[in-house]
């Protein structure tokens, strides 16, 4: 997190996991140089090499949007990362404030007693959360952090099917999460903490993978309830900066119902 070229450092994580057999360079010989060459890049993306020189090193902060599509797909980003790229490149500042939990969120994460459900803060704090919530993953009880549990709290990590899937949106979440602020010192402590804590964290944060917390669905592996998978769906709470409703749902008469039903 240390420096203020967050753009420069996005292009260089980028560029070194691009294959030149995924973007069509011919090669010969052995390559000393992991992913694309900043020339390669430069021929694809249709700019000189000087000037993804300066991109780089943080000298010129003024791509065109042109430029910015043409780095985007050069470097084969998604929707969310060329998002990302284009916020890189025009920050804008984002007020920091005391997280508050609205009025009466508590009252009706309990009143959704059959639906493992919590309240998640822009630094990934549980906020609140039903019992429910809290029977499925420790990580879920108020006061916990996530990201920090499911990569150093054991008992979370188990509660996971597919760890290694989860570690990856974790972190891909986290980076969407911090965006351009640089103003809320929380998350890059955060970062800074796992990183000296995680090689696992340390290699993931290091690709630059840009994904928001969105809808999918997540395998758990419960001691008591058994293995199954729930869909989560993610309401975002109006009024706040970066809080959300993370709710769990599974399918009508499915295993995973059954499965939640002992849970609870």
């Amino acid at each position: 997190m240390a420096g203020d070229n967050r753009f420069g450092e996005f292009l260089k994580a980028r560029r070194s996991l691009v294959t030149p057999e995924e973007a069509g360079v011919r090669t010969n010989g052995r390559r000393r140089v992991a992913g694309l060459r900043r020339a390669e890049l430069a021929a694809l993306a249709g700019v000189s090499e000087p000037y993804l020189v300066r991109l780089e090193q943080g000298r010129d902060r003024n791509p065109s949007p042109q430029v910015l599509a043409a780095l985007g797909r050069a470097l084969r980003l998604d929707e969310d990362g060329v998002a990302h790229l284009r916020r890189l490149a025009a920050p804008e500042p984002v007020p920091v404030a005391p997280e508050r939990l609205a009025d009466g969120m508590q009252e009706l994460l309990d009143a959704w007693s059959g639906v493992p459900a919590y309240v998640r803060g822009r630094h990934f704090d549980v906020l609140a959360s039903n019992a429910l919530a809290q029977a499925l993953v420790p990580a879920h009880r108020p006061g916990r952090n996530l990201i920090r549990d499911v990569f150093l709290d054991p008992d979370t990590r188990d509660r996971y099917a597919d760890w290694p899937a989860v570690a990856r949106s974790s972190v891909a979440a986290l980076r969407a999460a911090i965006g351009t602020d640089s103003d809320d010192p929380v998350l890059p402590a955060l970062v800074e903490e796992l990183c000296a804590a995680s090689a696992a964290f340390r290699d993931l944060w290091a690709r630059h993978d840009v994904h928001p917390t969105r809808d999918e669905t997540k395998a758990f592996a419960h001691p008591v309830a058994g293995r199954f998978a729930l869909r989560r769906h993610v309401l975002h709470v109006d009024g706040s900066h970066g809080q959300v409703v993370i709710a769990y749902r599974p399918e009508p008469d499915s295993p995973a119902a059954a499965a939640l039903a002992r849970l609870a």
